[in-house]
């Protein structure tokens, strides 16, 4: 696909990867906002998106916090979101210094979210796309986000399922009851990330391509 669809290409990535990084070391090391500046960068990445940073560690989580609808542009965005993956993940404690240098990054740019219609359990396992959709779950005031390359090491769809309700504290048994109370949503994503990125569970990613 091309950027006139919505997509970039691997030289915008690039950009995202490279701001991600000098975002996530100001602010380790000095407590500063990186700024990237505006009148330096493509407007491909310019434009309004939501973005996900993940930061893992030897192949392990280490952070993950993103934006599901477009708010400001994309720059900014993952700016922002790879200080708070670094600081503000409620399941870690803040990134030192010393552990910059055996971190590396990924940067997930999202589709707008739609909202997926379905009739019951079996037919919500049936309407997911393995390997292509992102889902997220909402519940009373509760909601939980898987990014697309999850299915990579959770590739059973009721598993996966199980997955985004232990993370967001939704009580499995909701996704059972007709009609739905649960809200679900799909969206897909262009993954790009920094050489030698290992996905948590320590497998090599298969999705888009690294950033430089």
């Amino acid at each position: 696909m091309h950027e006139e669809e919505g997509r970039l290409t691997e030289a915008a990535g690039r950009i995202l990867v490279d701001v991600a990084r000098r975002s996530l070391e100001a602010f380790v090391r000095h407590q500063t906002f990186y700024e990237p500046a505006q009148t330096d960068l493509p407007a491909a990445v310019s434009r309004p998106g939501a973005t996900f940073v993940t930061l893992t560690q030897w192949g392990e989580l280490r952070g993950c916090i993103g934006t599901v609808q477009a708010y400001r542009d994309l720059v900014s965005d993952v700016a922002q979101n790879a200080v708070a993956a670094a600081s503000r993940d409620p399941r870690f404690v803040p990134v030192a210094v010393e552990e910059l240098k055996s971190i590396r990054l990924s940067v997930s740019v999202l589709t707008p979210p739609k909202k997926l219609t379905y009739t019951d359990y079996e037919d919500l396992l049936a309407r997911l796309r393995p390997e292509v959709d992102g889902v997220v779950l909402s519940w009373q005031a509760r909601r939980s986000l898987l990014l697309p390359q999850v299915w990579e090491r959770i590739a059973d769809p009721a598993q996966f399922l199980r997955s985004l309700c232990l993370k967001g504290h939704i009580p499995e048994k909701e996704l059972r009851v007709v009609p739905p109370t649960v809200t679900v949503s799909t969206f897909q994503a262009q993954h790009f990330y920094e050489e030698g990125y290992l996905e948590p569970g320590g497998k090599a990613p298969t999705t888009s391509r690294p950033g430089k």
